[in-house]
């Protein structure tokens, strides 16, 4: 695929994993515009392909997942309102992608995840991190304002209480803090966590893609207010499993004892 940068990495393995990689390591992989529309390109790729069953964001190098927006752009890219108009509708083509995405989507996490990189670890579905990973959003000491939606997600995740906190205070928060609060699912040593990752992975990756696909949308629903819920469409998806010839590959291989391949279709 096209990125038109050297500082975004797509590759997909013979697992059916599709990483993603920040590769802005010199300045601890903060995101900039050219990152932004690289992400969204290769989003939107991985949900275009078939052989792409599950999705994994890191950051290159071992200081960093992604340490916020690189505001060394600020002045020229978001100097003003016109800027920040421009600026904001690229990256919200990459964090509408985020959301969207239908197919699991883990955040690798290793070293800073700080505020933009932290709202974007939080897109995803799930989080893996290393013991020395370090978690905030600085807004406040910035002087930048949060949109509701990435809010929300965060009280969603920690409680309101301490979603407060992490926005009051911008302190920053140690791995053992963010998984017990929830921030985070797994907290492994730097040497294991990408072999952890990929294991976790493949799981996921061999396992039936349309009731995985249908779980996610379900959850998705579940954490949506009651009246913008579309429960038509997660009935339709559960059907769509019922009907689907992995159904009968699943049925068979429990019957045959032997390890299901699924297709899914």
């Amino acid at each position: 695929m096209d990125l038109e940068t050297t500082k975004m990495l797509a590759e997909v393995d013979d697992q059916g994993i599709g990483w993603i990689t920040f590769n802005n390591p010199a300045r601890r992989n903060a995101i900039s515009l050219e990152m932004w529309k690289g992400l969204g390109v290769i989003l939107e790729s991985y949900q275009n392909d078939a052989q792409v069953r599950v999705v994994v964001m890191k950051g290159a190098g071992d200081k960093a997942f992604v340490s916020g927006a690189d505001i060394s752009e600020f002045d020229t890219r978001r100097g003003n309102a016109e800027q920040k108009k421009q600026y904001g509708e690229i990256s919200a083509h990459a964090n509408r992608w985020l959301a969207r995405i239908d197919k699991p989507l883990i955040a690798m996490i290793q070293g800073f995840c700080i505020g933009g990189g932290l709202a974007t670890a939080l897109a995803a579905d799930l989080r893996f991190a290393t013991p020395d990973s370090t978690f905030g959003i600085p807004a406040a000491k910035l002087g930048l304002g949060y949109d509701y939606s990435g809010l929300q997600t965060l009280t969603q995740l920690v409680g309101p209480s301490r979603a407060k906190d992490i926005m009051f205070s911008a302190r920053f928060m140690s791995a053992a803090e963010a998984l017990e609060m929830g921030l985070i699912n797994f907290v492994c040593e730097a040497t294991e966590l990408e072999a952890a990752v990929r294991q976790y992975a493949a799981v996921i990756a061999a396992n039936a893609p349309l009731t995985v696909k249908a779980a996610k949308a379900a959850v998705n629903e579940a954490v949506k207010d009651p009246d913008k819920r579309d429960l038509a469409s997660i009935h339709k998806m559960v059907n769509h499993c019922f009907d689907s010839e992995d159904y009968k590959e699943g049925r068979s291989a429990f019957s045959e004892k032997r390890k299901p391949v699924f297709k899914g279709s």
